[in-house]
Protein backbone atom coordinates (compact mmCIF):
# COMPACT_ATOMS: atom_id res chain seq x y z
CA UNK A 1 0.00 0.00 0.00
CA UNK A 2 1.38 3.43 -0.90
CA UNK A 3 1.17 6.56 1.26
CA UNK A 4 -1.50 8.24 -0.87
CA UNK A 5 -3.90 5.32 -0.56
CA UNK A 6 -3.06 4.85 3.11
CA UNK A 7 -4.02 8.42 4.01
CA UNK A 8 -7.04 8.40 1.72
CA UNK A 9 -8.45 5.37 3.53
CA UNK A 10 -7.50 6.88 6.87
CA UNK A 11 -9.24 10.17 6.01
CA UNK A 12 -12.44 8.43 4.91
CA UNK A 13 -12.65 6.59 8.24
CA UNK A 14 -11.75 9.75 10.16
CA UNK A 15 -14.42 12.00 8.66
CA UNK A 16 -17.05 9.29 9.19
CA UNK A 17 -16.28 9.62 12.90
CA UNK A 18 -15.56 13.36 12.75
CA UNK A 19 -18.04 15.22 10.52
CA UNK A 20 -16.73 18.55 11.85
CA UNK A 21 -13.49 17.84 9.98
CA UNK A 22 -15.30 17.85 6.64
CA UNK A 23 -17.04 21.13 7.54
CA UNK A 24 -13.76 22.78 8.52
CA UNK A 25 -11.86 21.41 5.53
CA UNK A 26 -14.56 22.45 3.07
CA UNK A 27 -14.89 25.92 4.62
CA UNK A 28 -11.20 26.67 4.07
CA UNK A 29 -11.18 25.17 0.58
CA UNK A 30 -14.20 27.33 -0.31
CA UNK A 31 -12.06 30.36 0.56
CA UNK A 32 -9.39 29.23 -1.88
CA UNK A 33 -7.08 27.58 0.63
CA UNK A 34 -5.07 24.47 -0.19
CA UNK A 35 -5.12 22.15 2.83
CA UNK A 36 -1.82 20.55 3.82
CA UNK A 37 -1.94 17.79 6.43
CA UNK A 38 0.77 18.46 9.03
CA UNK A 39 0.38 15.17 10.90
CA UNK A 40 -1.98 12.46 12.08
CA UNK A 41 -1.98 10.77 15.48
CA UNK A 42 -2.90 7.32 16.75
CA UNK A 43 -3.57 5.93 20.22
CA UNK A 44 -3.05 2.36 21.36
CA UNK A 45 -2.39 0.08 24.34
CA UNK A 46 1.10 -1.25 25.10
CA UNK A 47 -0.33 -4.76 25.37
CA UNK A 48 -0.30 -7.73 23.00
CA UNK A 49 -0.55 -7.23 19.24
CA UNK A 50 -1.58 -3.58 19.54
CA UNK A 51 1.61 -2.24 21.11
CA UNK A 52 3.50 0.61 19.48
CA UNK A 53 6.30 -1.79 18.54
CA UNK A 54 3.83 -4.03 16.70
CA UNK A 55 2.18 -1.16 14.82
CA UNK A 56 5.33 0.75 13.93
CA UNK A 57 6.30 -1.60 11.06
CA UNK A 58 3.28 -0.38 9.09
CA UNK A 59 4.74 3.14 9.19
CA UNK A 60 8.25 1.97 8.38
CA UNK A 61 6.91 0.05 5.37
CA UNK A 62 5.52 3.33 4.04
CA UNK A 63 8.96 4.90 4.27
CA UNK A 64 8.60 6.64 7.63
CA UNK A 65 11.59 7.05 9.94
CA UNK A 66 11.45 7.42 13.75
CA UNK A 67 12.28 10.96 14.86
CA UNK A 68 12.27 10.96 18.66
CA UNK A 69 10.42 9.55 21.68
CA UNK A 70 8.17 11.46 24.06
CA UNK A 71 6.97 10.74 27.60
CA UNK A 72 3.75 11.89 29.26
CA UNK A 73 4.16 10.81 32.87
CA UNK A 74 0.90 12.26 34.21
CA UNK A 75 -1.16 10.62 31.47
CA UNK A 76 0.90 7.40 31.65
CA UNK A 77 1.84 7.52 27.97
CA UNK A 78 4.87 7.08 25.78
CA UNK A 79 5.01 8.10 22.13
CA UNK A 80 7.16 8.42 19.04
CA UNK A 81 7.13 10.94 16.24
CA UNK A 82 7.81 9.76 12.68
CA UNK A 83 8.99 11.66 9.62
CA UNK A 84 7.61 10.89 6.15
CA UNK A 85 9.78 9.98 3.16
CA UNK A 86 8.92 13.29 1.44
CA UNK A 87 8.53 16.77 2.92
CA UNK A 88 5.04 17.26 1.45
CA UNK A 89 3.67 14.22 3.29
CA UNK A 90 2.25 14.21 6.83
CA UNK A 91 4.20 13.35 9.94
CA UNK A 92 2.84 10.67 12.28
CA UNK A 93 2.52 10.68 16.06
CA UNK A 94 1.97 7.25 17.63
CA UNK A 95 1.32 6.96 21.38
CA UNK A 96 0.60 4.04 23.69
CA UNK A 97 -0.79 3.71 27.21
CA UNK A 98 1.55 2.26 29.83
CA UNK A 99 -1.03 -0.17 31.17
CA UNK A 100 1.17 -1.41 34.02
CA UNK A 101 0.73 1.98 35.69
CA UNK A 102 -3.04 1.48 36.03
CA UNK A 103 -4.83 -0.45 38.77
CA UNK A 104 -5.24 -4.22 38.58
CA UNK A 105 -8.95 -3.69 37.87
CA UNK A 106 -8.29 -1.37 34.95
CA UNK A 107 -5.59 -3.66 33.57
CA UNK A 108 -7.97 -6.61 33.72
CA UNK A 109 -10.51 -4.67 31.63
CA UNK A 110 -7.86 -3.75 29.05
CA UNK A 111 -6.50 -7.30 28.94
CA UNK A 112 -10.04 -8.54 28.29
CA UNK A 113 -10.32 -6.20 25.32
CA UNK A 114 -6.88 -6.93 23.87
CA UNK A 115 -7.44 -10.69 24.23
CA UNK A 116 -10.16 -10.40 21.57
CA UNK A 117 -7.78 -8.96 18.96
CA UNK A 118 -6.96 -11.25 16.05
CA UNK A 119 -3.18 -10.96 15.54
CA UNK A 120 -3.67 -11.70 11.83
CA UNK A 121 -5.54 -8.40 11.41
CA UNK A 122 -2.68 -6.48 12.98
CA UNK A 123 -0.35 -7.81 10.31
CA UNK A 124 -2.01 -5.65 7.65
CA UNK A 125 -1.83 -1.83 7.37
CA UNK A 126 -5.64 -1.65 7.29
CA UNK A 127 -5.54 -2.21 11.05
CA UNK A 128 -4.63 1.48 11.42
CA UNK A 129 -8.26 2.39 10.62
CA UNK A 130 -9.89 -0.83 11.85
CA UNK A 131 -11.54 0.87 14.81
CA UNK A 132 -12.60 -1.27 17.75
CA UNK A 133 -11.19 -4.78 17.47
CA UNK A 134 -13.22 -6.09 20.41
CA UNK A 135 -16.80 -6.22 21.59
CA UNK A 136 -18.22 -3.05 23.10
CA UNK A 137 -17.31 -2.76 26.79
CA UNK A 138 -19.90 -2.20 29.48
CA UNK A 139 -20.62 1.33 30.63
CA UNK A 140 -19.31 0.32 34.05
CA UNK A 141 -15.98 -0.80 32.55
CA UNK A 142 -15.79 2.45 30.59
CA UNK A 143 -16.37 4.45 33.77
CA UNK A 144 -13.72 2.45 35.60
CA UNK A 145 -11.18 3.26 32.91
CA UNK A 146 -12.26 6.90 32.78
CA UNK A 147 -11.55 7.30 36.49
CA UNK A 148 -7.89 6.42 35.85
CA UNK A 149 -7.21 7.33 32.23
CA UNK A 150 -9.40 9.25 29.79
CA UNK A 151 -7.10 7.92 27.08
CA UNK A 152 -7.88 4.30 28.07
CA UNK A 153 -11.62 4.96 28.23
CA UNK A 154 -11.61 6.63 24.81
CA UNK A 155 -9.58 3.84 23.25
CA UNK A 156 -11.87 1.16 24.69
CA UNK A 157 -14.84 2.47 22.70
CA UNK A 158 -13.24 4.12 19.63
CA UNK A 159 -10.45 1.67 18.91
CA UNK A 160 -7.54 2.03 16.53
CA UNK A 161 -7.94 4.83 13.98
CA UNK A 162 -6.65 8.34 13.34
CA UNK A 163 -7.34 10.28 16.52
CA UNK A 164 -6.90 13.51 14.60
CA UNK A 165 -5.68 15.05 11.37
CA UNK A 166 -3.94 18.42 11.46
CA UNK A 167 -4.18 21.41 9.15
CA UNK A 168 -0.80 23.03 8.54
CA UNK A 169 -1.25 26.76 9.21
CA UNK A 170 2.02 27.29 7.31
CA UNK A 171 0.20 26.14 4.19
CA UNK A 172 -2.65 28.66 4.51
CA UNK A 173 -2.59 32.07 2.84
CA UNK A 174 -5.42 34.02 4.51
CA UNK A 175 -4.80 32.90 8.09
CA UNK A 176 -1.33 33.76 9.43
CA UNK A 177 -1.68 32.21 12.87
CA UNK A 178 -3.34 29.46 14.86
CA UNK A 179 -5.60 31.91 16.70
CA UNK A 180 -6.99 33.26 13.42
CA UNK A 181 -7.74 29.69 12.34
CA UNK A 182 -9.47 28.94 15.65
CA UNK A 183 -11.62 32.05 15.30
CA UNK A 184 -12.70 30.91 11.83
CA UNK A 185 -13.52 27.46 13.18
CA UNK A 186 -15.56 28.98 16.02
CA UNK A 187 -17.50 30.96 13.42
CA UNK A 188 -18.70 27.58 12.13
CA UNK A 189 -20.23 26.95 15.55
CA UNK A 190 -17.59 24.48 16.72
CA UNK A 191 -15.97 24.30 20.14
CA UNK A 192 -12.27 24.86 20.84
CA UNK A 193 -10.09 22.96 23.29
CA UNK A 194 -9.01 25.68 25.74
CA UNK A 195 -7.05 23.39 28.10
CA UNK A 196 -3.75 25.14 28.71
CA UNK A 197 -4.90 28.06 26.56
CA UNK A 198 -6.45 28.16 23.12
CA UNK A 199 -3.02 28.18 21.47
CA UNK A 200 -0.50 25.71 22.89
CA UNK A 201 3.21 26.37 22.39
CA UNK A 202 4.91 29.47 21.05
CA UNK A 203 7.39 30.64 18.43
CA UNK A 204 10.11 30.12 21.06
CA UNK A 205 9.48 26.35 21.10
CA UNK A 206 9.06 26.46 17.29
CA UNK A 207 5.52 25.05 17.29
CA UNK A 208 2.05 26.45 17.97
CA UNK A 209 -1.00 24.18 18.11
CA UNK A 210 -4.72 24.44 18.67
CA UNK A 211 -7.62 22.04 18.26
CA UNK A 212 -11.36 21.60 18.32
CA UNK A 213 -13.23 19.65 20.95
CA UNK A 214 -13.96 16.18 19.65
CA UNK A 215 -17.16 15.41 17.81
CA UNK A 216 -19.75 13.36 19.68
CA UNK A 217 -21.89 10.40 18.73
CA UNK A 218 -24.20 7.93 20.48
CA UNK A 219 -22.54 4.68 21.48
CA UNK A 220 -24.23 1.46 22.57
CA UNK A 221 -22.38 -0.17 25.44
CA UNK A 222 -22.60 -3.88 26.29
CA UNK A 223 -25.97 -4.45 27.88
CA UNK A 224 -27.70 -1.90 25.65
CA UNK A 225 -27.00 1.36 27.47
CA UNK A 226 -26.63 4.25 25.01
CA UNK A 227 -24.52 7.29 25.88
CA UNK A 228 -23.07 10.13 23.84
CA UNK A 229 -19.29 9.82 23.66
CA UNK A 230 -16.45 11.90 22.16
CA UNK A 231 -14.93 10.63 18.92
CA UNK A 232 -12.12 12.52 17.14
CA UNK A 233 -11.08 16.12 16.57
CA UNK A 234 -9.23 18.42 14.17
CA UNK A 235 -5.93 20.08 15.02
CA UNK A 236 -4.13 23.12 13.59
CA UNK A 237 -0.35 23.60 13.74
CA UNK A 238 2.11 26.30 12.79
CA UNK A 239 5.80 25.43 12.66
CA UNK A 240 8.70 27.88 12.90
CA UNK A 241 12.27 27.70 11.55
CA UNK A 242 15.11 26.84 13.91
CA UNK A 243 18.42 28.70 14.24
CA UNK A 244 19.64 27.09 11.00
CA UNK A 245 16.52 28.19 9.15
CA UNK A 246 15.04 24.68 8.97
CA UNK A 247 11.38 24.24 9.79
CA UNK A 248 10.89 22.42 13.09
CA UNK A 249 9.80 18.83 12.47
CA UNK A 250 9.10 17.46 15.93
CA UNK A 251 6.40 17.74 18.57
CA UNK A 252 6.33 19.61 21.90
CA UNK A 253 5.37 17.27 24.74
CA UNK A 254 3.87 19.93 27.00
CA UNK A 255 1.60 21.13 24.20
CA UNK A 256 0.66 17.63 23.05
CA UNK A 257 -0.24 16.82 26.66
CA UNK A 258 -3.05 19.38 26.53
CA UNK A 259 -4.07 18.54 22.96
CA UNK A 260 -4.85 15.02 24.25
CA UNK A 261 -7.65 16.62 26.29
CA UNK A 262 -9.63 17.40 23.13
CA UNK A 263 -11.40 14.07 23.63
CA UNK A 264 -11.99 14.45 27.38
CA UNK A 265 -15.75 14.10 27.85
CA UNK A 266 -15.43 15.97 31.15
CA UNK A 267 -14.60 19.09 29.09
CA UNK A 268 -17.60 18.70 26.85
CA UNK A 269 -20.37 19.68 29.22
Amino acid sequence: MDITRFFSRLWDDYIAMTPQASRIHDAFVAEGEHIVNDHVAFRTFDRGPLSLARLEPHLLALGYTPLEPYEFREKKLRAWGYLPPASDQPRVFLSELKCDELSDEAQAIIDGLVAQVDPARVAHPEVMWAGRLWEAPSFEAYRTLMAESEYAAWLSIIGLRANHFTISVNGLTRYPGVEQVLARVEALGLGINAAGGRVKGSPEVLLEQGSTLADRMPFTFAGGRVEEIPTCYYEFARRYPDAEGRLYQGFVATSADRIFESTDIRRHG
